[in-house]
């Protein structure tokens, strides 16, 4: 039986060496099941995260942070909504129940006058919370005005007005404060621009070492090059690249101003009866620190209520500056 050997392959006709090419090159364009199924075995290529969403993930990997909005939400809820459900009378004295223990009635006691401290401690909380984020918001708001002003005018213009910032910032801010309290009458609104009147310096600076760095970037320049005048780079382009640094500030400038208007309502200085803060309720306790008898409740409530919501807002705002951060969000 003659057995049937291959031609060598030199010797195989040109067509049928590139038949088996031709049938894996066009398994795609064949039959729609075979199309479907080549298109099957291919893996879809993963969407890339938004800014916002890696933000996210940044910020929630912060533990603190997370605990710290627990907080100041507990604290807005408590301040604001619990007078509905806790009613007080903060206007006139009792005094029948001056100095009273914590009781069924009065959870926390009463204080020297016959307030309840805890409906005091809603409506001082009310006050310090008002005051910070309104006092934040106005000088993170002039302060980045005049920073990204004066960063993207630079020369003799940033000159002059960066001199104007230094000798703001080398007067002693919590003098100025006492005397502007001492003159004018410290009521809620008046504490706002007390508190605004040096906060913005610090953020002015910072703000124009961030318009600095911005007004060189290719875009910026660009809109100058088309004709684009200095508020249309200002306000289009160099402040919505620097919302993050600005978002961080205001954080801290919500802790920071609470605890000036604490400051102050401690020495004394803040708003006045019948309106108070939590400050003021901590002054007028120590002065029943020394006595034989423990009067705690005048003292423990607002002073955890000002160090809870300091240190949340600054949590938060760590947490922010992370995951505005451009190199974390890359990772």
């Amino acid at each position: 039986m003659a057995m049937i050997t291959p031609p060598p392959a030199g010797s195989l006709p040109a067509a049928s060496r590139a038949a088996p090419e031709m049938a894996v090159g066009s398994a795609g364009d064949g039959p729609a099941g075979t199309g479907t199924a080549q298109a099957g075995l291919r893996v879809a290529p993963a969407r890339p995260r938004g800014l916002l969403r890696r933000g996210w993930e940044v910020f929630a990997q912060n533990k603190p942070a997370l605990a710290g909005i627990s907080v100041v939400a507990f604290m807005i809820l408590f301040c604001f909504a619990g007078p509905l459900v806790y009613r007080t009378d903060q206007v006139h004295t009792n005094l029948s129940d001056v100095l009273c223990t914590p009781s069924a009635r009065h959870l926390l006691g009463c204080d020297p006058v016959g307030y309840d401290v805890l409906g005091r401690l809603m409506i001082g909380g009310q006050t310090s919370l008002e005051v910070g984020v309104a006092a934040a918001f106005v000088s993170v708001l002039f302060g980045t005005i005049y920073g990204a002003v004066s960063g993207f005018l630079g020369g003799i213009a940033d000159a002059f007005m960066m001199r104007i910032v230094d000798a703001g910032l080398a007067l002693p801010p919590i003098v100025v404060t006492i005397i502007l309290s001492v003159i004018f009458h410290p009521s809620p609104l008046v504490m706002v621009f007390i508190i605004a009147v040096f906060y913005w310096l610090s953020v002015s600076r910072l703000i124009r070492g961030e318009t600095l760095a911005l007004r060189s970037r290719e875009y910026v320049q660009s809109v100058r090059v088309l004709g684009g005048g200095k508020r249309r780079a200002i306000v289009r382009h160099i402040l919505p690249n620097a919302i993050g640094t600005i978002i961080v500030q205001a954080t801290f400038a919500v802790a920071d101003s609470i605890l000036l208007l604490s400051a102050l309502g401690f020495l004394g200085l803040g708003v006045q009866p019948p309106a108070t803060d939590w400050g003021s309720m901590l002054s007028g306790g120590l002065n029943y620190l020394q006595s034989s008898q423990s009067y705690w409740w005048l003292i423990y409530p607002p002073g955890v209520a000002i160090i809870g919501v300091c240190i949340s807002f600054n949590f938060i705002g760590d947490a922010l500056r992370d995951a505005f951060e451009t190199r974390l969000q890359r990772r």
